[in-house]
């Protein structure tokens, strides 16, 4: 049970990346679409991971990255997300905790091993990822704490959460306690993939009002209304009059709303290293942001910032002190 407020709660798959330098070959031999997220089984995972180059393990999950990314901001954070009781649930745990996020759900103790995704980063970036979900599949409505919701101000829902069929019910769930506690609810799009397997439902929660903001990338929301133009894609987000937020890799970030369009520009880097949590960390330091009473574009500046940090090394979680970097370009 909840003991304080909190500004965000991410829910979201559990997951320890694996990730390892690979070329666009290596894809092609091993018949991998470039760019996406596929759900693979724990055979497929093993065979893999043995043809795949020398790997660096990190925990991860795509929520779980951007409440990392939003505690490092000074956010109060927790995460709601499914592990089991092995050694590779029991890094996640530690990870997680270490960074000073609340993390209370209860480690399943049988059935599949703790998720994992092997995240190939090929010499432009770009970051293909390949997903054995394991435990995470296993979050149910009764993981959801309906008095850590009630006290967080925003709750963050992965998109990639509705594949396992059981955590679309507490998906739903923990928006109608946000909804009935007077609290917000953001779903990030996850992935153009993810888009396409899930857009009649996706589009209803965003009609329905089931959520209160969304993140896209570009990409996702061109799949989400099936157009190959980024304008028409972003008329048809301001018609559904929701705070809509999206990313545009090198050309920054729009904020959408009925009334107002905000661009804001991308942080200017040394070097392109890795993608990997790019939009996560967005995310991140834009929830931080608005949790806290920024205007649009003072968060869109933040998630800027910190999506810069993290795509400048390997792994999607920071490596420098995000509260610092945002003091000193004046975003604290």
């Amino acid at each position: 049970m909840a003991e304080r407020e909190f500004d965000v709660t991410g829910i979201g798959n559990a997951i320890v990346d694996v990730i390892a330098r690979a070329d666009d070959d290596f894809l092609a031999r091993e018949k991998i679409a470039k760019g996406g997220m596929s759900l693979i089984d724990e055979p497929r995972t093993l065979a893999l991971y043995d043809a795949m180059g020398p790997g660096k393990s990190v925990s991860g999950g795509s929520a779980a990255n951007t409440i990392v990314g939003a505690q490092a901001l000074g956010a109060k954070a927790a995460f709601i997300g499914k592990v089991k009781t092995d050694e590779v649930g029991k890094a996640f745990t530690h990870d997680l905790r270490s960074t000073g996020v609340h993390f209370a759900t209860a480690a399943a103790q049988t059935g599949p091993s703790t998720a994992r995704c092997l995240v190939l980063v090929t010499p432009d970036g770009e970051r293909t990822m390949n997903t054995y979900l394991g435990a995470c599949q296993n979050l149910t409505e009764a993981d959801v704490d309906e008095a850590l919701i009630a006290a967080s101000k925003i709750t963050y829902l992965e998109g990639y959460l509705w594949d396992p069929p059981a955590a679309k019910k507490a998906f739903v769930k923990a928006a109608d306690i946000a909804h009935k506690s007077d609290r917000a609810v953001a779903l990030t799009l996850s992935d153009a993939f993810c888009v396409d397997r899930y857009r009649d439902e996706f589009l209803a929660l965003i009609r329905d009002k089931k959520v209160d903001i969304v993140f896209a990338n570009e990409h996702e929301l061109k799949a989400l209304y099936q157009t190959a133009d980024f304008d028409t894609a972003a008329a048809a987000l301001r018609d559904e009059d929701i705070l809509g937020v999206v990313t545009r890799s090198a050309l920054g970030s729009m904020v959408v709303t009925r009334g107002e369009t905000i661009a804001a520009p991308a942080f200017p880097i040394d070097q392109l290293v890795d993608t990997t949590g790019a939009g996560d960390l967005f995310a991140a330091g834009f929830l931080a942001g608005l949790s806290r009473g920024a205007d649009y574009h003072t968060c869109a500046r933040l998630g800027a910032l910190a999506a810069a940090e993290v795509i400048q090394h390997y792994g999607a979680r920071p490596e420098k002190n995000l509260l610092d970097l945002a003091r000193e370009n004046g975003l604290a």
